[in-house]
């Protein structure tokens, strides 16, 4: 039977899948930042970015499948998340991805998919755009790329359970563990006020971009998915039934093989 945890009462109780054994493992020193990173199996570059105050463990139900297909797979943790840390620099999802090409730089990455959650895709789609000769393909998760795209929060059992998992997360990984109120806030105002792109910076991307959205998101507007497909021009959109925000964790077959299908798609 398909694996499913939609209340996310098993990823608030152990978090995800434990990842495997890293072939490479080890920290970038960037720009104030300490950039924690891994990598798995070897093929086709796929680099992993998680959402906001999570941690590259999230995507524990992905690495083991994506090895499997035959991918070199690269999970990172943000500046500030995890195992990263950071500096007194405002958060921003430039800075971020200029971590993500230290990283690149340093496993001699020349080119990379880079699949993103939430934070982690703006993070994807802001390199998509700034750098399209190191990015093969951004397949864009639950994520938005201006202010108009988010819905008006509102607390669930779902939000809360894996607002949870990531305290305890925090608490086990940061090297300051005792800041995490300090860490959400920062957060916080960046994912408030940022991105801000407009349809000019949109029509400028011009790599292969998958906008996935799911049925029951609770943060990003389904219309906002539609209007990123219609400003991208090399853009097409994936629905993914059934699931929330929080798809990878919820029902990972399903997420993996929208995933899988994207990156058949585009040149290795």
């Amino acid at each position: 039977m398909e694996f499913h945890d939609d209340e996310l009462h098993r990823f608030e109780a152990e978090g995800a899948a434990p990842l495997p054994h890293a072939e490479a493992e080890g920290r970038v020193d960037h720009d104030g930042a300490s950039i924690w990173y891994a990598s798995y199996g070897s093929g086709a570059p796929v680099i992993l970015l998680h959402g906001g105050l999570g941690n590259g463990g999230n995507w524990g139900y992905q690495v083991p499948a994506l090895i499997d297909a035959g991918h070199q797979v690269i999970v990172i943790d943000s500046r500030g998340h995890g195992r990263s840390t950071c500096d007194e620099q405002p958060y921003s999802y430039e800075l971020m991805a200029s971590d993500v090409l230290a990283v690149m730089d340093r496993l001699k990455i020349e080119k990379a998919a880079i699949a993103g959650w939430s934070d982690g895709a703006c993070i994807g789609m802001v390199l998509g755009r700034t750098h399209p000769e190191r990015v093969s393909g951004v397949f864009f998760f639950a994520c938005n790329m201006d202010p108009s795209g988010t819905k008006e929060f509102v607390a669930t059992p779902i939000i809360e359970r894996c607002f949870s998992r990531h305290t305890k997360d925090y608490a086990a990984l940061s090297a300051t563990p005792d800041k995490f109120d300090a860490f959400v806030e920062a957060v916080g105002l960046m994912q408030r006020t940022e991105p801000n792109y407009t349809i000019a910076d949109l029509a400028v991307i011009d790599v292969p971009v998958a906008i996935v959205q799911s049925e029951h998101d609770e943060f990003i507007k389904r219309e906002h998915a539609d209007y990123l497909v219609r400003h991208i021009p090399r853009a097409k959109l994936i629905l993914l039934p059934g699931v929330s925000h929080f798809a990878p964790l919820q029902r990972p077959a399903q997420f993996n093989a929208a995933l899988f299908g994207f990156l058949a798609t585009i040149p290795t």
